[in-house]
């Protein structure tokens, strides 16, 4: 392949006449307050209808909804996913410790409300497995079985089952809506982005460690036996110890049934995922597998020959919306944070990924206000917290959905299902419900890869993710995530905090300062030591900047300051000896002439001469107390005083980094620059300069010299011209001052690649 060349050449250029050639603005483009307050408050019918799409998204695109395009895809999509909404909507809802029927409410509700203000065209948004364990663990803590035992004393006795189940409903409401409350606030203010620091390692680990709790609740189920229920730190692992003491009473009837349904959903689910290029729609065996299952446990009269658990009543009709209990909020408020957090990031890390895919743009602040009005106006009408499914969203986008057609037409399916055929349902197995929950927690399952592959790539983030499974497993959903988050910031403090800090050399040839313990080829250049961080300076790294610095140059300041005023304090006294001494030898001579009483013409001559003389190297030796004492030995000194200052010299040398003359900072990694920062930098010119050693500043961005100046950086003693482009051309600038005309021409003027 041919080499691609290019030669530069152009003038050096430091910031000033940096402003000259590139016509530096010297206006703002912000518009002021006071612009702004007109503006939000005049009126326009653009303005209206802008705020109107805005806020209701729906009226952007339904009016131009292709239906000859679309219609066919949608339909079809929203009839796959109305299909996996009433298996997985009455199974999720077992994991929120509710009846069935009000997971159907949850894939209704919401749905709609979701489809007015979303902003994605392909998430499916409705019941989801870790945010139902989350809603269950609160449902429980707050309703436990022993609150509604009846005719019984000292823990014996029965549970009022539907006094339990309806205070629940309470709690699950409650927390809906202040969670969805959460969300439109934060939506309204716009702080969508709170979710970026949820980085994925630790959103992957959290809800592995969630699918752990789920697999862990529907234990039960399977086996048909009855835990005690634990809360607080170790709870999972308390629960899993009962139900291993428990084994023995297994209700073998059960186990066979989800034995047998949990084989036929993993052997068709795989089928469907071999086939599913060749397969129009994938094979909808969840509902396949409720509708076999109910019908044999109804017709064999399994609940009574096997006492097997079944669903219950499943009411027809939809209820009337009910004002949530908003005493129950003060005891809610820290889970409802946290399942807003959790279900947003889920929510708008699919919906991101499917825009990327499909070539559109997700609103995060407008995703954020859409899951808080489905959740607040769902919380109304007996639902649950909601999020996006990931299976659900890719049967949505396999099966040809391209807007929120698909969840409309899902919704009505959900809708006729609990208008009408509800009922049918009342003889379904919970373990068969069980089993469609564990056959969806696959895919989170498969987040375990994550670690050989975090492994390989990323160990901090394979920390986070190890450090928010354990903390999740241990310490439960709540908790967990408070420690996960914690430990994912802390390690963003420790890489501020411990950045990597390099000395820059030049490649042979070209305009390139790479780091030279990196690139062999990488040479240091006599006199100048280029430093560079790979992270931004701020006060939480300032200090340890400058003991980097002096380490990698070789430079140790507070010595050279020290030998520095030594030396200044040490010609001062040897000027004033030889002043006292001068002036002593001029009265001597004077009195020595008064006393002969003469004075000659030419004693006259030669007293002027010796005062001459006496004047010039009082003015010499001052003009020595001015050079680098650090690189150039006093010649006027005694035999005696000549030795102990070489000795200086040498340990100055030492101390300077074997005659570095200059020091250029390259600032281009820094992103703001605080209080500290500034101070720092002033530090270091002031002691730098006054042990002789120049420091420049190169690759500042506009906003980092627009703040130096608000922070009075700038001064006589450290002009703009100390402030380079590139570090080529502050590299330039000191080999021209410094007289190295042919070494600057020859080598650093052609730039060659």
């Amino acid at each position: 392949m041919k080499k691609i060349e290019y030669i530069v050449q152009r003038e050096v250029l430091d910031e000033l006449r940096l402003d000259e050639v590139a016509q530096k603005r010297t206006w703002t483009t912000k518009p002021t307050l006071g612009e702004r307050l007109r503006e939000s408050l005049s009126f326009s019918v653009l303005k209206l209808k802008q705020i109107l799409f805005s806020w209701f998204p729906v009226l952007g695109w339904l009016p131009h909804y292709p239906i000859r395009e679309y219609a066919v895809g949608d339909v079809m999509s929203g009839c796959s996913v109305g299909i996996m909404h009433l298996p997985q909507g009455m199974a999720y809802a077992l994991l929120a410790s509710l009846r069935p029927v009000f997971g159907l409410y949850t894939s209704f509700y919401p749905v709609l409300v979701y489809f007015i203000f979303g902003t994605s065209r392909h998430i499916s948004v409705g019941t989801f497995a870790v945010i139902s364990i989350m809603i269950g663990s609160v449902t429980e803590r707050l309703a436990p079985d022993s609150d509604f035992i009846v005719n019984g004393t000292n823990g014996t006795g029965s549970v009022d089952i539907d006094e339990r189940d309806a205070y629940r409903v309470q709690i699950a409401c409650s927390l809906t809506v202040l969670t969805g409350i959460f969300q439109i606030l934060l939506g309204v203010v716009r702080f969508g982005f709170v979710v970026t620091y949820l980085s994925e390692p630790l959103v992957r680990g959290y809800t592995t460690g969630s699918a752990c709790h789920v697999c862990v609740s529907q234990l039960k189920y399977l086996f048909g036996v009855t835990p005690a229920r634990f809360s607080g730190p170790l709870s999972l692992i308390y629960t899993l110890v009962d139900l291993c003491r428990l084994l023995p009473q297994t209700q073998v009837p059960e186990l066979v049934v989800s034995l047998v349904a949990l084989a036929v959903l993993i052997v068709v689910k795989e089928l469907n995922t071999y086939y599913r290029k060749k397969l129009p729609l994938p094979i909808p065996i969840e509902l396949i597998v409720i509708i076999a299952a109910t019908m044999i446990t109804h017709f064999c009269g399994l609940p009574d020959k096997y006492d097997i658990d079944v669903v219950g009543e499943i009411p027809s009709g939809l209820k009337a919306p009910r004002v949530p209990d908003a005493t129950l909020f003060s005891k809610v408020i820290g889970d409802a944070f946290a399942v807003a957090i959790v279900g947003y990031a889920i929510n708008i890390s699919l919906g991101k990924t499917f825009a990327l895919k499909h070539g559109y743009k997700v609103d995060s602040n407008q995703e954020l206000v859409a899951l808080g009005l489905s959740n607040t106006v769902g919380g109304f009408f007996q639902c649950y917290s909601v999020t996006s499914s990931l299976s659900r969203s890719l049967v949505q986008e396999s099966t040809g959905g391209k807007t929120q057609v698909a969840g409309l037409v899902s919704s009505i399916i959900v809708l006729i299902t609990v208008l009408k055929i509800g009922s049918l349902f009342e003889d379904l197995p919970k373990a068969v419900l069980s089993t469609i929950v564990f056959v969806n927690l696959k895919g989170m399952f498969k987040q375990f890869m994550d670690v050989p592959m975090l492994w390989r790539t990323n160990k901090v983030d394979l920390l986070v993710w190890l450090v928010t499974f354990t903390s999740t497993i241990l310490f439960n959903l709540d908790l967990g995530l408070a420690i996960s988050i914690g430990f994912s910031m802390l390690t963003i403090i420790f890489r501020t905090q411990l950045p990597r800090y390099s000395i820059l050399g030049n490649v042979p040839g070209t305009e390139l300062y790479l780091d030279t313990n990196t690139y062999q080829e990488a040479k240091e250049i006599p006199g100048i030591k280029i430093f560079r961080s790979s992270t931004t300076l701020c006060y939480t790294n300032a200090e340890m900047y400058l003991e980097v610095l002096q380490e990698k140059s070789g430079i140790e300041i507070g010595k050279l300051l020290t030998a520095k005023r030594k030396q200044d304090a040490k010609q001062k006294r040897k000027q004033e000896k030889e002043r006292k001494k001068a002036k002593k030898q001029d009265k001597e001579k004077t009195s020595g002439a008064l006393a002969n009483g003469k004075l000659s013409e030419e004693t006259k001559g030669q007293e002027n001469i010796t005062v001459i003389s006496l004047k010039e190297t009082a003015v010499n030796g001052f003009s020595k107390g001015q050079v680098n004492r650090s690189y150039h030995p006093d010649t006027t000194m005694s035999d005696s005083d000549s030795d102990t200052g070489c000795h200086g010299n040498e340990e100055n040398e030492e101390a300077s980094g074997s005659h570095t003359q200059s020091i250029i900072l390259d600032l281009s990694t820094t992103s703001f620059v605080d209080t500290v920062t500034v101070k720092t930098l002033k530090n270091i010119f002031r002691d730098f300069e006054e042990v002789d050693l120049s420091v420049y500043l190169v690759g500042c961005q506009a906003c980092i010299v627009e703040q130096l100046e608000k922070a009075g950086f700038f001064s006589e003693s450290i002009p703009k011209s100390r402030l380079f482009i590139t570090v080529h051309d502050a590299v330039l600038h000191i080999l021209k001052k410094r007289g190295e005309a042919d070494f600057v021409l020859d080598v650093y003027c052609n730039t060659k690649m």
